[in-house]
């Protein structure tokens, strides 16, 4: 009986001790288990760190691609750094075939009239494309620390073209003497001296910030007033106003994002404006003339002088209606209106296309200036923001300057518009500085980032 109890209890015993056994394991098991799998975790998080700082994890790379993507979606559309980059050189191109278009239209007529072939306007512009596409496609490849480094150089070199002007290679058209004339060839350096500015502007702006640590306002921006006093200087000794416009235009712009303040900017292109309108009133009556006709009334005398391409342009513009009277359909073309192919373009858009042509015309110029400047408000190198802002400021503020000429809000000044109007140095000089454009905007990081993966 003893015998038994005893054997009772060693067995019970020993079922004790393999069930605290295997209870001990279990736990072991599962603390293993937890250990694991906090470990796992902690590691994942520590490397997801990693490779968030590092960027070299493909899958952040595109969490993050996706993240951005997704910022840019209903009205933020507009703002998506890609759109802009391919919206800005897709409306380049079209504006540039429709200015194509638009010169052959305009110029068959007085082609014929003068004996020539009605092609002869569209082959020379279509030149002039091929070289403008060959220079805006180098421009694009230059390192932006060329543009930056050499703008110094490249500043002088158009003023010394601009110099040229005043010697015997100068030519006068229209009353401006901005024109240089080799044998056959006639080209307008102003338009390169714009490009130079957009170059040069920015680097001088950055410098004059940096002095503005150590020097007083004026003395710390002294290097970029000193510039742009004397491009405006050669460009205003050649008579030429519309010109002179987009550089006090062109220099407001680089000084306003420059950090130049606003109240002293004002004040200043006001007396600039005083004095071109003081220099052009007492120096040509026939300027005098025109603007007194824009913003008076036009006699019967002067319908017939200062006042007739202003006429022709309007009736043009009237006589277009909403959908105009049809590509090539024009009558004010037919030797009315002056200067048809050139700075009076936009007349014979809104005669042949109507004002929804027009439309789409200011449209493609209002998508420029946005692209640029949405990219250029989101990029973070400041002489790459700099130079989008002032070559948007160039072109969009030629084209509207250029329209209210049309339109009969501003007087008559001889400006083209830009890859529009028949020219072949402002067409070669604007599609070079959409170039440039196109360069700076890959400064952007998603810009850059998207073509690195492409």
């Amino acid at each position: 009986m003893a015998r038994a109890d005893r054997a009772e209890r060693t067995e019970r015993d020993g079922r004790t001790e393999r069930d605290g056994r295997r209870t001990a394991s279990s736990s072991a098991n599962a603390a293993g288990s937890a250990n694991a799998s906090w470990a796992a975790r902690v590691s994942g998080s520590d490397a997801s760190r990693g490779r968030g700082r590092s960027g070299s994890s493909p899958s952040a790379g595109a969490s993050r691609s996706a993240r951005g993507e997704s910022r840019y979606t209903g009205w933020r559309t507009l703002l998506n750094p890609l759109w802009c980059y391919w919206g800005f050189m897709a409306s380049v191109i079209v504006v540039t075939i429709f200015g194509l278009l638009m010169v052959f239209s305009s110029s068959s007529v007085d082609a014929v009239s003068n004996n020539q072939s009605p092609w002869s306007e569209l082959i020379d512009q279509g030149i002039f494309c091929a070289v403008g596409f060959v220079a805006a496609g180098l421009a694009m490849r230059m390192p932006q620390k060329f543009y930056q480094r050499l703008g110094g150089g490249i500043i002088v070199f158009a003023w010394l073209l601009q110099a040229l002007t005043f010697t015997p290679l100068g030519k006068s058209v229209n009353g401006n003497n901005g024109w240089i004339h080799l044998g056959q060839l006639s080209f307008q350096p102003a338009e390169f001296l714009k490009l130079a500015l957009c170059i040069w502007l920015p680097a001088g702006m950055i410098l004059c910030q940096r002095r503005l640590r150590s020097h007083k306002l004026l003395k710390a921006y002294a290097p970029a007033l000193v510039v742009s006093l004397i491009s405006f200087g050669l460009v205003m000794a050649g008579k030429d106003l519309g010109t002179a416009m987009i550089i006090v235009l062109l220099c407001a712009f680089a000084f306003l994002i420059g950090g130049f303040p606003i109240k002293v900017l004002l004040a200043a292109c006001g007396a600039g404006v005083v004095g071109i309108v003081a220099m052009f009133v007492l120096g040509s009556s026939n300027r005098m003339q025109r603007i007194l006709a824009t913003y008076g009334s036009c006699t019967a005398e002067q319908a017939q002088g200062v006042c007739f391409q202003s006429i022709h342009g309007t009736f043009a513009m009237g006589s277009g209606g909403l959908f105009g009277v049809g590509l090539g359909n024009s009558r004010e073309k037919w030797n009315y209106l002056p200067e048809a192919h050139n700075d009076f373009i936009f007349a014979i858009i809104g005669e042949e296309l109507g004002f929804v042509g027009a439309t789409l015309l200011v449209l493609g110029f209002v998508t420029m200036g946005w692209c640029l400047v949405s990219v250029a408000l989101q990029c973070r190198d400041a002489y790459a923001r700099m130079v989008m802002v002032c070559i948007a400021g160039w072109i969009v503020g030629q084209a509207l300057i250029n329209i209210a000429v049309v339109l009969g809000m501003l007087p008559v000044m001889g400006l083209p518009m830009p890859f529009v109007s028949s020219g072949g140095s402002a067409l070669v000089m604007c599609l070079a500085a959409s170039g440039v454009a196109v360069r700076m905007m890959r400064a952007q990081p998603d810009i850059k980032a998207a073509l690195a993966k492409a």
